[in-house]
């Protein structure tokens, strides 16, 4: 597989502030919105501007989060995002704390939260994992069944899975069943683990995937390689390692197809810096296979 970055920008909103931790990107009427996972607010990116999208209510009187107040433990977390048969954006918390157990339907500008802990109870038992160590960062529509990832932590013997859910009922009632778990490989000893997938032609898969030598699913650890890793279901077609970006290595955490061949695509990807200072930057991929 070919990767090539073709064109790089960083985000920033119309009032100059950064566009913070881009976790998700889907697109949204005339231009995209982005996820920033340690915020209650979006971001949506149109031709010439860049304003903030309310998607959940503050918390305790806050808007963004961050260990250096001790906020961190209070953010959403909404790091998957796809776009439903409807055109309703669906985003979904990552579930491993209260705080992260909620999920979003955005319709035009109105926003609709709905609790997902007794939903996340199920998928941690198909899983079989801990419910304190779920980390559902991705989530994309294949045929008519909503895929929603669990990252894991390949160095913790948690490796990275997903389940389906049906689209025909609402979220919380849904049943997870279409259990798959993935061997994405590893570099310099860190094993991949998926951060997010969007669905190709001939029910193909192509995941983001980071190498990143996290202590748990709740803390940050050193990044060791970024990839890109082309799936038919459980089994690995095709992987290459995405290019430095400024002699670093980037962390893609946002992926959305803009459009596709028959032997590749095009794609734009969001970067999570994990640093809230930094405007996140945006990557335009030409892929191919």
């Amino acid at each position: 597989m070919r990767v090539e970055v073709t064109a790089t920008r960083r985000l920033t909103f119309d009032d100059g502030s950064p566009v913070r931790a881009a976790s998700a990107i889907v697109s949204y009427g005339d231009g995209w919105l982005i996820t920033q996972d340690d915020s209650t607010l979006g971001a949506h990116w149109r031709p010439g501007s860049v304003l903030p999208l309310r998607l959940l209510d503050p918390v305790e009187g806050l808007d963004t989060f961050a260990s250096a107040d001790g906020s961190k433990h209070l953010k959403p977390d909404l790091e998957a995002a796809c776009v439903l048969p409807d055109g309703t954006v669906l985003l979904l918390g990552s579930g491993s704390t209260p705080a992260r157990r909620r999920g979003v339907r955005l319709s035009g500008q109105e926003a609709v939260v709905e609790d997902l802990t007794a939903l996340l109870g199920r998928v941690a038992v198909a899983l079989g994992v801990p419910h304190d160590v779920l980390n559902l960062e991705v989530a994309c529509l294949v045929g008519d069944r909503l895929r929603w990832f669990h990252r894991g932590l390949p160095a913790a013997g948690w490796p990275s899975a997903s389940v389906d859910l049906p689209l025909d009922v609402p979220l919380h009632e849904a049943s997870p069943d279409g259990v798959l778990r993935y061997d994405l490989g590893t570099v310099a000893g860190v094993g991949l683990a998926v951060t997010d997938a969007v669905a190709l032609g001939e029910g193909l898969v192509l995941v983001s995937a980071a190498a990143e030598d996290s202590p748990n699913t709740y803390d940050d650890g050193p990044l060791v390689a970024s990839a890109l890793v082309l799936l038919d279901g459980d089994r690995v077609l095709d992987r290459a390692q995405v290019p430095l970006l400024d002699d670093r290595i980037a962390k893609i955490e946002g992926l959305a197809v803009v459009d596709e061949t028959g032997s590749g695509a095009r794609l734009v990807a969001t970067i999570d810096a994990d640093d809230h200072t930094s405007p996140s930057p945006v990557l335009e991929l030409s892929v191919g296979w």
